[in-house]
């Protein structure tokens, strides 16, 4: 008998046990999207493959927008070792944030319509234009026409360079490169003239160490890509999202982060957009 009641306190026991394992064993993941802090990780998509914007690197992961991602997660709550890291490339992102891969995502996301139909954006966060990239000594690229009859890579599967062909410069001959770091290669041993993009993007690429000093940005600005956070439609976030942006401009965060990181390549920015204003 006595042998009967202690087992029975035991399976009592057991099920308690069992029960508080089952109420407290939630994901670490904040599933709410509350962004509160209370979770204990925060999950963030960025680029893996952008130097100056967005790099995983053996030392971790570096790049202006993983700055612009850690100062907002910082204030929604998580601290860096609370941050989840996720590669959002550029076909990925909408279905990412749909999904609820990730909270947000942080990577040369630029703000247009047709993405605004699938997914919210706080900021803009950095207004960027399509340029060019030229050698440092190369003093004959001076206006856009000037790269008629001139050898224009850009990335497969980019429109960048058939949008200069089409509108610019039509006697332009275009050359697709599977990567950036192809077409520098190719500015560099002049195989080409120049490689478009992004000015962002490509003051990171300038900014590493094995190029520095051998490049340089027209400054042609021929488009405006309004870079923005991206979250799930409906999200609370956003609203969080900007006051965070707001933040990190009014304590000189924002131009210290673009200064560190895109700085190097003479990357002359913008002066930081106000939230919501989408410049087309």
């Amino acid at each position: 008998m006595k042998l009967r009641k202690v087992t029975a306190a035991s399976a009592a026991a057991l099920v308690l046990a069992l029960t508080a394992t089952a109420c407290g064993g939630d994901s670490d993941k904040d599933s709410s999207g509350s962004g509160s802090g209370d979770g204990k990780k925060i999950t963030v998509g960025i680029k893996f493959d952008q130097p100056g914007i967005g790099q995983k690197t053996p030392q971790g992961y570096t790049g202006f927008d993983v700055d612009v991602a850690k100062y907002v997660a910082k204030e929604l709550g998580y601290s860096e070792d609370q941050i989840e890291w996720k590669e959002s490339k550029s076909a990925d992102r909408e279905t990412m944030l749909q999904r609820g891969d990730v909270d947000f995502i942080a990577a040369s996301y630029s703000i247009n319509d047709k993405r605004l139909a699938k997914v919210d954006f706080a900021g803009p966060y950095l207004l960027a234009h399509q340029d060019v990239l030229i050698r440092s000594d190369d003093d004959s690229i001076k206006s856009p026409a000037d790269l008629n009859s001139k050898k224009l890579c850009s990335v497969t599967g980019s429109t960048s360079a058939q949008n200069i062909h089409d509108t610019l410069a039509p006697k332009a001959q275009l050359q697709n490169y599977p990567t950036y770091s192809a077409c520098l290669s190719g500015l560099q041993n002049k195989a080409i003239d120049a490689l478009t993009t992004d000015d962002s993007i490509l003051a990171g690429y300038a900014a590493q160490d094995a190029f520095k000093g051998k490049f340089k940005l027209g400054g042609f600005k021929m488009t405006n890509e309004n870079y923005g956070i991206g979250v799930k439609k409906g999200s609370d976030l956003k609203a969080k999202i900007n006051t965070a942006l707001e933040k990190m401009v009014s304590d000189g965060s924002w131009q210290k982060a673009v200064d560190a990181n895109l700085g190097p390549a003479g990357y002359k920015n913008e002066p930081a957009p106000k939230i919501g204003d989408i410049k087309s």
